[in-house]
């Protein structure tokens, strides 16, 4: 099994399909456009798993021993986009601020994550500091745009504390996937099968031992 290294260079354009080619092009343009500072840019290089990774139901190994505070990573699993975060303190606090007049499901017990997956963080124990999610909404499926930008207007002003927005209906989850209320997408953002082969290595599609 191949890892995929957080620091990868980006692949020949012509090996991208098409449909991957757009998805990356839409979840980068709204982040451009609004000038976000210090917003992730996926690594296209992710988009490439090797031979045995795209056999079904093969697991994906991701080095993010070089992913910075703030930053994102999207990699490919079982044909879904999994977007990987490096959250900081300051993030992981104000997340656990959010209450249920601004979550619809703040506990997640109506999320599709492992049973390992506890807490405001819905990260491993230890480990809150990384969030793994599948990055497609669960309205339609579309993939939502990572929103790091703490007060953005169009997203709610002060009451927006970063998080992924969908333009294609206009969901809203915060930086722990978790569903915002009034918002078409019925549940959070759902959490794969995932652990650690060592401090850098994540393992998605394998369950962590607990």
């Amino acid at each position: 099994m191949d890892t995929i290294d957080a620091n990868a260079s980006d692949v020949d354009a012509a090996d991208v399909n098409t449909s991957r080619r757009r998805f990356l092009t839409g979840a980068t343009s709204v982040i451009g456009a609004v000038g976000v500072v210090g917003a992730a840019i996926p690594f296209v290089a992710s988009w490439k798993p090797s031979a045995k990774a795209k056999a079904a139901g093969a697991p994906v190994k991701v080095n993010v021993g070089k992913l910075e505070a703030g930053a994102r990573l999207v990699v490919e699993w079982r044909g879904k986009p999994v977007y990987i975060v490096r959250r900081t303190a300051e993030t992981l606090a104000a997340v656990d601020a959010l209450g249920d007049e601004t979550l619809k499901d703040m506990t997640s017990i109506d999320a599709a994550q492992p049973s390992y997956i506890k807490g405001s963080a819905r990260a491993l124990a230890g480990k809150e500091d990384v969030l793994v999610l599948v990055g497609l909404c669960t309205h339609l499926g579309c993939a939502p745009i990572y929103r790091p930008d703490v007060g953005a207007a169009d997203l709610g002003g002060d009451s927006w504390m970063g998080g992924f927005f969908c333009p294609c209906h206009g969901s809203k989850f915060d930086l722990s996937g978790r569903v915002y209320v009034n918002v078409p997408a019925p549940t959070n953002l759902e959490i794969p099968p995932h652990s650690y082969e060592s401090d850098s290595i994540i393992v998605i599609g394998v369950d962590a031992e607990v």
